[in-house]
């Protein structure tokens, strides 16, 4: 069984500059589409789950998906919970089996934030679990998370201190990056992570990784950005497919559920193994 830590699959992939495709899924579904891929490319893979899914869904359900769809997997897989500020939430994940937190206190004070983010990582770690911090505000809303105000960015000075202070596994800057679609083309600061990186080792997540080009994401990758979150673009895909399959059903008064399952897991997978392609995590897993 390959389930390791968020740790253990982002420390290669940052010392040999690919990047792993880190999917927030929605519900059954989708996470074993996305568990799929992974196997098909021989790619690691970090599932996400949102608090908003945890809730809907519930924890327990969603950690008996996630036992069952992964047991005897032999490619590396994690299960992460995504911007979560509630300490209540992290904890009960913790408990029945995340292997990986990101505590959001961007909307805290500093000060605040590393003292939640250093309870979170010795909580963690008696689990085994890795953690991902934040002290910057991605700009956008996902999941209910976030807002569409463009957030304070930091000095560097203040973002490592924080990652040393925490001893956080991952880390989350804010380089130009947003939640949800972009309205035209960001400018991404690429320096801004090569200091981080070379300053720390610590591997850098990208958020707001829909909509960014291919030349992005390569720059971005091999500047250190190990964990490249997406959530939107699953959505979207998720929903168009299923929303054709639907129109075809009605054109043609053909209607079986089964067949809409399998169109919209099908589209899921396809694009999950084709950001694998593009990160080259493909055959990363291989022989784990």
């Amino acid at each position: 069984m390959s389930v390791v830590s968020m740790a253990a699959i982002v420390g290669p992939a940052l010392q040999n500059r690919y990047g792993v495709p880190a999917i927030n899924v929605v519900n059954d579904l989708t996470m074993a589409a996305v568990l799929a891929a992974a196997v098909e490319r021989r790619s690691p893979v970090i599932v996400q789950t949102s608090v908003k899914t945890v809730r809907t869904a519930g924890a327990e359900v969603l950690m008996g998906m996630w036992r069952g769809m992964t047991r005897g997997i032999e490619v590396p897989v994690a299960l992460h919970l995504d911007h979560c500020p509630d300490r209540e939430v992290i904890s009960t994940c913790l408990r029945l089996g995340w292997n990986s937190v990101l505590f959001d206190g961007s909307a805290l004070p500093v000060e605040q934030n590393r003292r939640h983010t250093v309870e979170v990582v010795r909580e963690a770690s008696v689990y085994g679990a890795s953690v991902e911090g934040e002290i910057e505000a991605i700009t956008g809303v996902e999941d209910d998370h976030g807002s569409d105000e463009v957030g304070e960015q930091l000095s560097l000075r203040v973002c490592l201190d924080f990652i040393e202070a925490t001893g956080v596994d991952v880390f989350a800057p804010a380089i130009g990056n947003a939640h949800g679609r972009y309205r035209s083309e960001p400018t991404l600061d690429r320096q801004r992570v090569v200091d981080l990186v070379t300053a720390t080792g610590v591997p850098m997540a990208l958020h707001g990784g829909s909509g960014l080009t291919a030349a992005q994401f390569s720059e971005l990758i091999a500047a250190g950005c190990a964990k490249v979150n997406l959530s939107t673009v699953l959505k979207e895909r998720f929903m168009q497919s299923s929303l054709a399959h639907l129109e075809e059903a009605r054109r043609t008064d053909r209607w079986d559920p089964p067949d809409l399952f399998r169109h919209a897991a099908d589209t899921v997978t396809a694009m999950a193994a084709g950001f694998m392609d593009a990160f080259g995590s493909t055959g990363r897993g291989a022989g784990t």
